[in-house]
């Protein structure tokens, strides 16, 4: 595929694995929220998390599983499956709105992100976040680390139809800040952010290693894999000399 950097206008970023750490912000508080509401040891916890995709002996979210890139309710769905629709729901807005704050003593960045964010910016590019986390919490951890003044629209899964990878973050963000999805750039780790890509019809899709995703998960299905979000720049004016 020939492609050159002034066929894009505007950027979406993954949050988790891609602008912040995941692991490190999403092990201890899911596994902090599973002993306190379901009554469960550490040991316990784990178990319940390992339902969803945690790998407990690695100590980390396996690529592509529920709990790396699925959404609250995704998640409530597994662990309180036996529960009805109205306490699910009820769970769900006290994660996402209530247990916002637990998460964010846990957040850091992966790399410097107003370096990298500024660098795009003043290259002309509009910047978006968009993750299967909620809008809420996502805005709150932009804020924290002091770059949500560089995104035109953050998106949370609760603020379109369908999660990624249904493509709708995409359509989205392109009827919101009028740029063509063709002109759309997903960067992401996880296979979801490329799907979203294809399904939302962007333009171009890169992946990052910094998550849970690994060279041999997004290879096959990225037009391009970046090691992370510092090397995006450089990446893109290499594009501007083809």
């Amino acid at each position: 595929m020939q492609i050159s950097a002034g066929q894009f206008r505007g950027i979406l970023f993954d949050k988790d694995g891609t602008l912040i750490e995941a692991d490190g912000t999403w092990v201890p508080f899911y596994r902090s929220v599973l002993m306190r509401l379901k009554g469960v040891d550490e040991t316990g916890a784990d178990a319940l998390m390992a339902l969803a995709g945690y790998d407990p002996v690695a100590g980390r979210m396996k690529a592509g599983s529920t709990i790396a890139g699925g959404t609250t309710r995704q998640l409530i769905d597994i662990w309180w499956a036996e529960e009805n629709a109205a306490f699910r729901d009820k769970l769900i807005y006290r994660l996402d709105n209530e247990f916002v704050p637990e998460v964010e003593v846990s957040v850091e960045p992966l790399v410097d992100l107003a370096e990298v964010l500024s660098q795009l910016q003043s290259s002309g590019f509009t910047l978006a976040v968009a993750t299967n986390d909620s809008f809420a919490s996502a805005k709150r951890h932009m804020e924290q680390l002091a770059v949500d003044h560089y995104f035109h629209t953050i998106l949370g899964s609760d603020l379109v139809a369908k999660p990624k990878p249904a493509g709708h973050m995409i359509r989205h963000f392109s009827d919101v800040s009028g740029i063509p999805a063709k002109q759309l750039i997903m960067v992401g780790d996880n296979f979801h952010d490329i799907e979203e890509a294809r399904q939302g019809g962007a333009g171009l899709a890169i992946g990052v290693l910094s998550g849970n995703g690994r060279a041999e998960d997004l290879a096959h299905i990225a037009d391009h894999v970046l090691q992370d979000v510092s090397e995006l720049p450089a990446y893109l004016e290499t594009l501007r000399v083809l």
